[in-house]
């Protein structure tokens, strides 16, 4: 036998993957440069014998003849001590591979063959540049399934991958359900081709279900070899008019889910390197195909657990409308803490309108984006609404969900405490009162009837959950007729890359330039966000989303929504705004000067608006430091921007006696306190800290006044907008004397 193997110049070589060892007959020695003598290398030492690229391919060659049961051929250059190719040897082998170590073995032949003209190797009419294609192939084809999301993205791309020199015109992916075999996708066929393929018995002569059967590979090159060895099959098949096909396992974690099979309409040898091509594009798909389905399946439970912890609105309300959007986080199972609710209130207390219909409006967001966050969230908002129906006020509302958060997550360590932000807002349809408390969410923000929108600042406590001892305080103010109100959670403000400040710039702008109804102006906001997207059951859908998204709207309805050809959002001729800043809150006067600028956006005159901003700030400081009450302020802006409106031109007159003139627009923002004592003009000296208020007004406004009242006094100024044209005459001010200090 060893006579006949070296008359045809072949060799014997094992090799011992695990041991690390090669041993050679005397014809592999010489064919490898050798003495021609049985010898034993090491694997460094046989490797130091071929070509690195070639030897590189070794290792990939095995694993899958191992994995289809085949044998390995390789092809190799053989290199002499100075780097030169002297010959290249074919190389046909059984490997064995141990399932355990991953290691094999492999006994085979080593002949010598004639090398083609150079570059013939790696450039045929059919490959192309064989290696330097597939592996550009391999790259992109991994990228793109690795980004689908869904079964019908991985097939999208399975259809459009484009094979280096042997791609097939038709493609399908099988399934496996129980005892059948079932079509998942399938292109390059005819809608209905599929039918016969769909629920065959696993059973079937036919090579897919061979496949899912045995979780090998099968390569038919030829009809002919299609019908010798699938007769029954055949005739489903011959119709299509295809020349090969390839049928390869879809194998996750060892498991077999299903089949794939690239069918072509020319003749295909599936030589090594096509097969190692097939294979590896298999791998990647069945990879693919594996997380769309985890991720569908996420969704659909995740679809079902928001739906079942999300309210529906309650019934329409005679003069008011509700609006609101959910839209999940795009990690992980798609569920988290954010939500809202709409809670009935009891009626019959004395504060309740004469009609009733009082009603709550809730949002907040219980930290993290997990399964631990929704069932929280469940719990809290379950607990609010029944705080909620006792009929407490919205501070002890806040109050009692703080301490019940608080011990659900804080006695067992392992419980992993959360916190969670929330803003409770009790509404009065009747008189549109607000009363809100609000534990570390962020500020509602109106929408007034003209289209200025304003964030309104309100006292707040900490996050529900952190201190069970924890107050919240009460604000109340009103939303007047043709105004909207907007809650929101953080998700919807920092959302792609911006913080509270300019996620809050790019909402107002929203907004600002809508003019419809809550549904439409609830879809705006979610898609100014995030861009259009697909609908879901409480608001538009969307794929990719940094945290969960909340929001209500609240609109009043003003005259002009009864009147007919009336428009959703009336534009009154007064824009009004009241604050209040207590003797508490100092700070809070800074926040008043934003709102104040906020509240004057639209105004001509950069040098007014700093006017204004800095008398009422002057007014409400004052009020804190000379009196022991809190401060309330009340901004109007009367008249339309290029009207002639005559804004305190008929003699708007004060306590002082102050007559105005004529302007297209009129800013008057008036402070009223509780303190008897009237202010009185003072000729400060260069260093005094105190005492020039009045000369400021006197100064800036073009009237101003103080209105005794039968307890306190208010203090009042008024800017009239300036308009090209003859210069407004000059409005004499004066101020009574008084005890009091400005």
């Amino acid at each position: 036998m060893g006579d006949v193997l070296v008359t045809l110049a072949t060799g014997l070589w094992r090799w011992d993957h695990a041991a690390g060892k090669v041993a050679l007959d005397a014809e592999a020695s010489r064919l490898l440069g050798l003495p021609a003598e049985p010898a034993v290398l090491t694997e460094a030492g046989i490797r130091a014998r071929f070509h690195p690229v070639d030897w590189n391919e070794v290792n990939g060659v095995v694993q899958l003849a191992a994995a289809e049961r085949t044998l390995a051929e390789l092809r190799l250059r053989v290199m002499d001590d100075q780097g030169r190719v002297v010959r290249t040897v074919r190389s046909r082998s059984k490997p064995s591979i141990d399932p355990d170590t991953g290691s094999y073995q492999l006994i085979g032949t080593l002949q010598e063959v004639t090398e083609p003209p150079p570059g013939a190797a790696a450039r045929t009419p059919v490959t192309g540049d064989w290696r330097r294609s597939r592996e550009a192939f391999l790259l992109d084809a991994g990228r793109a399934l690795a980004e689908a999301r869904s079964t019908s993205e991985v097939l999208r791309v399975a259809a459009g991958l484009s094979m280096p020199g042997f791609s097939p015109d038709g493609l399908a992916v099988f399934g496996a359900e129980a005892d059948r075999l079932t079509v998942i996708g399938h292109h390059g066929q005819q809608p209905g081709d599929e039918d016969p393929f769909s629920q065959m018995p696993l059973d079937t002569d036919y090579p897919a279900a061979e496949v899912v059967r045995t979780g090998r590979a099968v390569y038919l090159s030829s009809p002919e070899d299609y019908h010798a060895r699938y007769p029954a099959a055949w005739p489903l098949v011959q119709h299509f008019d295809r020349r090969s096909w390839a049928f390869l396992p879809l194998t996750v974690a060892g498991r077999t889910m299903g089949a794939w099979m690239a069918a072509f309409t020319y003749p295909v040898t599936f030589t090594p390197d096509e097969r190692s091509v097939l294979t590896t594009v298999a791998r990647m798909l069945a990879q693919a195909l594996s997380r769309a389905g985890v991720t569908e399946s996420e969704r659909e439970l995740t679809d079902g657990l928001q739906r079942s912890m999300l309210p529906t609105l309650g019934p329409k309300i005679p003069g008011m409308s509700v609006a609101a959007r959910y839209v999940p986080t795009g990690g992980g199972l798609q569920v988290g803490g954010d939500w809202y609710d709409m809670i009935p209130l009891p009626g019959g207390t004395a504060r309740t309108s004469p009609a009733g219909g009082r009603f709550a409006l809730v949002i907040g967001d219980v930290q993290g984006h997990d399964v631990r966050a929704a069932g929280l969230m469940g719990q809290l908002r379950i607990a609010l609404r029944a705080y909620a129906s006792e009929g407490h006020r919205p501070d002890a509302v806040l109050s009692r969900a703080s301490r019940f958060l608080y011990g659900i997550t804080s006695d067992d360590e392992a419980a992993d405490p959360r916190f969670a932000t929330c803003l409770y807002v009790e509404v009065d349809p009747e008189t549109g009162v607000l009363e809100m408390a609000r534990a570390g969410h962020p500020d509602p923000a109106i929408r007034m009837a003209d289209g200025t929108v304003l964030s309104r600042a309100t006292a707040g406590g900490l996050p529900l959950g952190v201190d069970p001892d924890a107050d919240y305080p009460t604000t109340r103010i009103v939303l007047e007729p043709g105004e909207t109100m907007l809650l929101c959670t953080d998700g919807l403000i920092e959302t792609g890359g911006h913080d509270l400040d300019t996620g809050w710039l790019r909402i107002r702008r929203i907004l600002e330039d809508h003019d419809g109804d809550m549904e439409v102006l609830a879809d705006a906001l979610v898609q100014g966000v995030h861009g259009p997207s697909s609908h879901h059951t409480t608001g538009p859908l969307v794929d990719r989303r940094e945290d969960d998204i909340a929001v209500l709207l609240l609109y009043r309805a003003g005259e002009e929504d009864y009147a007919p050809g009336g428009s959703a959002f009336p534009r009154p001729a007064v824009r009004r705004t009241v604050l209040t800043v207590a003797q508490a809150e100092p700070r809070k006067v800074a926040v008043t000067r934003q709102q104040l600028r906020e509240f004057l956006h639209d105004w001509t005159s950069a040098d007014q608006v700093d006017s204004a901003v800095l008398l009422a700030s002057e007014m409400i400081t004052n009020v804190l430091v000379h009196t022991d009450g809190d401060a309330l302020l009340v901004a109007e802006v009367s008249g339309a921007p290029g009207t002639a409106e005559g804004a305190g031109a008929a003699g708007a007159t004060g306590a002082a006696g102050v007559t105005g003139t004529a302007a297209a627009r009129r800013i008057r923002i008036q402070v009223t306190d509780g303190s008897d004592d009237l202010p009185h003009k003072r000729h400060p000296g260069e260093m005094a800290s105190s005492g020039r208020g009045l000369v400021l007004t006197e100064l800036l406004a073009d009237a101003w006044g103080v209105d005794p009242q039968g307890e306190g006094k208010s203090i009042w100024f008024e800017l009239y907008e300036k308009e090209p044209g003859p210069e407004l005459p000059e409005g004499a001010v004066s101020a009574p004397p008084g005890d009091g200090d400005a």
